[in-house]
């Protein structure tokens, strides 16, 4: 038996990198997952591979700053697997980059729905059926850029990353003492299609291994440890926290 197991988890941004990582992490450890990204196909292949694997998964194909999304896969989570106890708030994108005298307000607002109020939004609906279990443990994905240093043409990125610290410490401090534990995750630079596009070439690719102390990037997988760890019960005195499984990049001053 896995330390997941009998427990259903809910993982946004699921058909990818880290996401995909996890999913299938989770799955392995015996927990039920929902698995909701944009992409129809790559979640249906996720969800093969879980179950051939002898896990269990069920699949919402949507865009997580619709707030109906958000709703729909609480619902998917109590409908197939009867209830909700873990939530892996995990989906984010780049979105608008360049100067901030450069991005319009479409573009600024799209990546802020994206990257953080649609945590807001899974949280509105993953909490009360964490209520119903009188426990839970939810954990929102954010980035070292916009909480220990900023890189420039990321404002919009790190302005969302950053906002999901407030809201984490906050629902940590309202509901802990009802079972539910709030945290963040703070992986470093990781090998995944959205730290590419974000260091497109090698040289950006050199200079961003460089940062980190360990002198190169993560694997989704390793990312995905720490996140189990936050799920499990072995972190179960462990809420309004920040992880750091960057590498030492937030600590690096070379």
């Amino acid at each position: 038996m896995g330390i997941l197991s009998g427990k259903t988890a809910i993982v946004t941004g699921a058909s990818a990198g880290i996401g995909y990582a996890t999913a299938r992490l989770f799955a392995a450890e015996g927990a039920n997952v929902v698995a909701v990204a944009r992409g129809s196909d790559r979640l249906h292949a996720l969800a093969d591979e879980i179950g051939a694997a002898g896990g269990k998964a069920a699949v919402l194909a949507g865009d997580v700053s619709d707030e109906r999304v958000a709703r729909q896969a609480v619902e998917l989570a109590v409908e197939r697997f009867g209830g909700l106890d873990i939530a892996f708030n995990n989906a984010g994108t780049l979105g608008a980059m360049g100067s901030v005298t450069d991005i319009d307000a479409a573009a600024w607002h799209d990546t802020i729905d994206t990257n953080l109020s649609s945590a807001f939004f899974s949280a509105k609906y993953q909490i009360p059926a964490m209520l119903a279990r009188s426990q839970g443990s939810l954990i929102f994905t954010s980035s070292f850029v916009g909480h220990t240093i900023g890189m420039p043409g990321m404002a919009a990125y790190g302005a969302g990353k950053a906002g999901l610290v407030g809201l984490a410490r906050t629902l940590a401090v309202e509901y802990a003492a009802h079972g539910i534990r709030v945290n963040v995750l703070m992986p470093g630079g990781t090998d995944t299609e959205m730290g590419r596009a974000a260091a497109p070439t090698a040289e950006a690719r050199s200079f961003v291994e460089s940062l980190h102390p360990v002198k190169r990037l993560a694997q989704p997988a390793e990312i995905a440890g720490a996140v189990l760890f936050l799920a499990s019960d072995a972190a179960s005195f462990v809420t309004g926290t920040t992880l750091f499984a960057d590498g030492g990049v937030s600590m690096s001053k070379t």
